[in-house]
């Protein structure tokens, strides 16, 4: 899938994620914030510039977000950075309880922060038979293939289809095996009966 259809997922059908960043002793601090706008340049939320929030985002510039709805999970590590007022407006008539919550003249204790860069995986176990995942990327940040994979010294014993949990281990032509990424759990359970290693991860 692209980018987009993920950020539209933790927008409009997560909304809510779990965001960490660390507090002054350098531990993990973690919120729930509602993620309010994306578009092709990132992902947008809000916060008041007085709260402990607002300075860990300034002075640290990176997040770990999480969200999760109907067994269906998206995790993204990135940068981000405060754009100000820009699109505070356009926020507030997507997400028409933010004028409850800050109406006419109290919105300027609010400023906008974009995610515009960095690098995502989304995990779907509605159907525990047949798992689904992926990996994708925000802005200039490389691609990352997370999980296992078999390499050339495969000799076709084929002993790690016989533990895999999805059954994602499949034969080729020419009697190797390979890893069907999209379906892997990444328990690597393959690996470790690999008897020569030639799965990694």
């Amino acid at each position: 899938m692209e980018t987009l259809y993920y950020l539209k997922m933790l927008v409009k059908d997560f909304h809510s994620v779990v965001i960490a960043t660390l507090d002054e002793k350098g531990r993990p601090e973690t919120r729930v914030i509602d993620m309010m706008l994306y578009d092709e340049q990132g992902l947008y939320f809000l916060t008041a510039k007085g709260k402990n929030f607002y300075h860990q985002l300034q002075n640290q510039g990176y997040i770990s977000l999480s969200g999760t709805r109907d067994k269906r999970a998206v995790r993204f590590d990135g940068f981000v950075r405060n754009i100000g007022q820009e699109k505070l407006a356009e926020i507030f008539t997507e997400n028409p309880y933010m004028a409850q919550i800050y109406p006419d003249g109290t919105r300027q204790a609010l400023e906008v922060f974009q995610i515009y860069q960095g690098r995502g995986e989304y995990f779907d176990i509605s159907n525990p038979s047949h798992i689904e995942r992926d990996d994708f990327n925000l802005g200039e940040a490389a691609l990352r293939q997370l999980g296992y994979s078999v390499g050339p010294d495969c000799t076709g014993c084929q002993k790690c289809l016989s533990v895999c949990p999805q059954q994602c281990i499949l034969i080729r032509q020419d009697g190797r095996v390979f890893i069907d990424r999209h379906h892997c759990l990444n328990c690597g359970y393959c690996a470790a009966i690999c008897p020569i290693q030639a799965i990694q991860k």
